[in-house]
């Protein structure tokens, strides 16, 4: 423990606010101008604590009988040795006391992408929600044209997209020290881009060679779709939490699909979704083969088989019921 030394105010995110250096003990901490370091804090005493060198050579903190104290994790503490990691709230202000030869971590490696912050990305961000808010007006409108309508899609869509990446914005100015509202932004119009297009594809191959799974589990790539979306946002925010929150959005992904399975089977009895296609496709695109009558009667016959055994199966139950009674 050498001089100087440092009293470091800290914001509730850890991030320090304000760093005061104090060439040697003691260091006198309160309201009043006398003091070494001046805590402008109407709930902190003009003389409210002192740190000083015990005989053991730690650097302790002392409370001079203040009516609020000092707290460390909860607890009004007399004295208190301050290892440099020693967090302590004087009224409303959380602070630290280090050494100058406090033994800081290892540089982290810079994981940000600088490159891929501030007006362009967020501009290209609102450029492909706009896209898609425009587009998706233009797949589901029934009726004639009115560009008031396809006004509001983009104003709504625009406004949606500013409040969710304003959102994202607000934790990684909190825990993150900068916005970031232009990655945000742009994150959310790629993953916005690449769900519209992953859903146009699907559709299109499930129309064209007739594969039915495509619509009936497609819903499980929209949802990791989703979980990837919201790990970029994450590493966003924390740039250096990286394999914890692939590791969350893959179980959340996990968990969303197997809900999605469970529902399904709660509804219609499979695990599959119903097939409905939300685009009519023309039919020139159909690359499978179109099935006669025949080929469409024997699967008929097929279904109506299954279905009365299935119904001779009920009845024989019933009636095992009745007989028991």
């Amino acid at each position: 423990m050498s001089a100087p030394y440092f009293v470091e105010t800290l914001a509730r995110n850890g991030d320090v606010l304000h760093r005061h250096r104090v060439d040697a003990l003691p260091i006198r901490i309160g309201r009043g101008y006398d003091n070494d370091f001046i805590v402008d804090d109407a709930h902190c005493a003009p003389r409210h604590a002192i740190v000083e060198s015990d005989q053991d050579g730690r650097m302790v903190l002392r409370d001079l009988d203040t009516r609020n104290g000092v707290v460390h994790r909860g607890k009004r503490m007399a004295t208190l040795v301050m290892t440099g990691n020693t967090i302590v709230r004087i009224g409303h202000t959380t602070l630290r006391v280090r050494a100058a030869d406090f033994p800081v971590p290892a540089e982290q490696v810079d994981r940000t992408m600088h490159a891929w912050e501030g007006a362009m990305p967020g501009l290209a961000g609102l450029f492909l929600i706009g896209v898609v808010a425009l587009f998706t007006m233009w797949l589901n409108d029934t009726s004639s044209f009115q560009l008031i309508r396809y006004l509001q899609a983009l104003a709504f869509g625009i406004g949606a997209a500013l409040v969710w990446a304003g959102g994202w914005a607000f934790a990684n100015r909190l825990f993150g020290r900068h916005a970031r509202l232009g990655r945000h932004l742009f994150i959310l119009g790629s993953a916005l881009a690449a769900l519209v297009a992953i859903e146009l594809i699907l559709s299109t191959l499930a129309y064209a060679f007739s594969f039915e799974w495509l619509t009936r589990y497609g819903a499980h790539l929209v949802i990791l779709l989703a979980a990837g979306m919201l790990y970029f946002h994450l590493s966003t925010v924390k740039p250096n939490g990286s394999r914890r929150f692939a590791i969350t959005c893959l179980v959340l992904a996990a968990l969303g699909s197997g809900l999605t399975l469970i529902s399904n089977e709660q509804r219609t009895g499979r695990m599959g979704s119903e097939l409905y296609m939300s685009v009519l496709m023309p039919p020139s695109i159909k690359v499978a083969r179109d099935h006669n009558v025949d080929e469409f009667m024997v699967k008929v016959g097929g279904m109506k088989a299954k279905l009365d055994a299935e119904r001779m199966k009920k009845v024989k139950d019933n009636v095992a019921e009745d007989d028991d009674d």
